[in-house]
């Protein structure tokens, strides 16, 4: 067993019961093949409660300031999480997710860039619609439906895959197919909350 792999079984073991997590939608999360996972972000938690109920194993951007943290900076990479400078365009990182990607992983993405104080969706940054129309990968919205209390139900929703290959025949902007994105994830909160 891989550290992964165990450290998944021991934040489950945690997490679930504590916040009665409901999954809903994993026969829908694609088997192989690169996939874009874009979920609402509401929570520091989200990239863990995301990386248990997920089917697949999930690399994550995270950002830079993390990685200098001493015990994170050694955990985060066997976590397959990887650094992004936020505020600027980070090519490197761009390059690392294009990566994922192409070798048929699993890239998780919080479009919104930072939580919602409020729950509410904001508008998600174009680097989301650059992964979705610079690769093949099957691109699938993911809703957390909080709030984030102990025995209180947290639902996560795994979406259809979203149908990407108008924008990327007509060759749509990265802002275009962000929105087109955050469209699909609005659309599984009105439908789930």
């Amino acid at each position: 067993m891989n550290f992964y792999s165990f450290a998944k079984g021991v934040v489950s073991g945690i997490l679930k019961p504590l916040y009665r997590v409901e999954i809903i939608g994993t026969e829908h999360f694609p088997k192989e093949g690169g996939v874009l996972l874009c979920s609402n972000h509401i929570s520091n938690l989200d990239p863990p409660i995301v990386g248990i109920t997920a089917p697949r194993p999930i690399h994550f951007m995270a950002k830079e300031e993390l990685f200098r943290v001493p015990i994170l900076k050694s955990l985060l990479p066997s976590l397959h999480a990887f650094p992004v400078k936020r505020g600027m365009s980070d090519r490197q990182a761009l390059r690392t997710g294009l990566d994922v990607l192409k070798q048929g992983n699993v890239l998780g993405i919080f479009p919104e860039g930072t939580r919602s104080r409020d729950g509410k969706l904001k508008k998600g940054l174009s680097g989301v619609g650059f992964f979705a129309l610079r690769t093949d990968a099957q691109v699938v919205p993911c809703a957390i439906i909080g709030p984030y209390r102990p025995l209180k139900r947290l639902k996560v929703v795994y979406g259809l895959p979203i149908p990407m290959d108008e924008l990327r025949e007509r060759k749509a902007s990265p802002e275009e197919a962000t929105d087109y994105i955050m469209n699909h994830i609005q659309a599984l909160l009105d439908e789930h909350r």
